[in-house]
């Protein structure tokens, strides 16, 4: 019996070890495209901020990440399909497409979490056996910046519940304005934003400002680790757009003239990143009260002292502010109906602004 076991053993291995293998593709291979700032490497692709995106154009029947567990949530699209929420789990290999046709296949696959926590990392892609990526297609020519809070990361957009606080399962930056406004005007985008951020004092701080605001973390790419400085040239935007000040102004224990004085020093910053790039100041949904009325006269002030150094190339933009017939997110965050209801106010003005018809 034993003998007939071993043998039946030695069998099945030799069986199995014929298969052919599945296709192994490092996260820095030359046909992969990143949009968003990432750390690629043959070993490893790291990523902090929502929206970063990977490209991909592929032959075969499927698509998996070889990554790091439990790091968050992706939405993939396939042939420009209707997207789908896949979850990074407890294990390693995470399936994001199946049962496809030989045919070739494009792929975009938008990390949609804040990442500083979980710092999620993609080790390799997995094909079917034999298969492999091919050239990759053109990404659009337009480029958008956004640099934002919470509402720029889609904090609570998956929720309805005002009362509830922030999880990571509700969070979800495919359904934000930034996203929506980037893929109506077929844009590729960045989205440098982090929730509690600020101009010059982020949630809660102390009235006098907060060391790491959004001018300290900018020049990073990844949020929480300043060992790897961006390189501005890589992503050159047409267009910038800010929206911060809702944490600046938060419990009503803030400095205006500071939040003025280090909002002009910041766009000042950006201008010798991007001295061709327009800049587009924003106020978020979810001001109101005195607070709207101070950002509001300080964004008119800041646009006005550029102009008046020379740098007429700043705008203005005020979002409606939710007043909750559309619903809330969590922490009264926007809901997806209000962040829809964003991005068909700003995809018109920006398509005016930049002549992107």
């Amino acid at each position: 019996m034993n003998k007939i076991f071993f043998l039946a053993v030695a069998v099945a291995f030799t069986a199995c070890s014929t298969q052919p293998m599945p296709t192994k593709i490092a996260p820095n291979d030359v046909n992969i495209q990143y949009v968003g700032r990432v750390v690629a490497s043959s070993d490893s692709v790291v990523f902090t901020y929502p929206g970063t995106s990977v490209f991909l154009h592929f032959t075969g029947s499927s698509l998996s990440l070889m990554q790091k567990p439990n790091s968050g949530y992706y939405m993939v699209e396939i042939d420009g399909g209707e997207a789908k929420k896949v979850a990074s789990n407890g294990d390693s290999l995470l399936v994001v497409a199946d049962s496809l046709g030989a045919n070739a296949h494009t792929a975009r696959i938008m990390y949609v979490v804040e990442g500083y926590e979980l710092k999620p990392a993609i080790y390799s892609y997995i094909l079917a056996a034999d298969q492999k990526l091919i050239e990759p297609l053109p990404l659009p020519e337009r480029k958008i910046l956004f640099i934002g809070n919470s509402i720029t990361c889609g904090y609570g957009v998956e929720d309805s519940i005002p009362e509830n606080h922030f999880t990571y399962d509700t969070e979800n930056h495919y359904y934000t304005y930034a996203a929506l406004t980037a893929s109506r005007l077929n844009a590729q985008h960045h989205a440098i934003a982090r929730s509690g951020i600020g101009i010059y004092r982020n949630y809660g701080d102390k009235r006098e400002g907060s060391v790491e605001n959004m001018p300290y973390k900018f020049k990073q790419t990844l949020f929480d680790n300043p060992n790897y400085e961006w390189k501005m040239s890589d992503y050159e935007p047409n267009i910038i757009c800010i929206n911060l000040g809702t944490n600046d102004t938060s419990l009503d224990n803030y400095d205006i003239d500071a939040f003025r004085s280090s909002y002009v020093a910041f766009v000042e910053q950006l201008r010798t990143y991007y001295p061709e790039s327009k800049i587009l100041l924003l106020c978020g949904s979810m001001l109101n009260g005195k607070a709207l009325e101070d950002v509001v006269q300080s964004l008119d002030a800041v646009v006005a002292e550029c102009a008046a150094k020379g740098d007429s190339a700043i705008y203005r933009f005020d979002f409606t502010p939710q007043d909750g017939s559309l619903g809330y997110g969590s922490d009264y965050h926007p809901s997806l109906a209000q962040q829809r209801k964003m991005a068909d106010e700003l995809t018109p003005y920006i398509s005016e602004l930049m002549c992107w018809k």
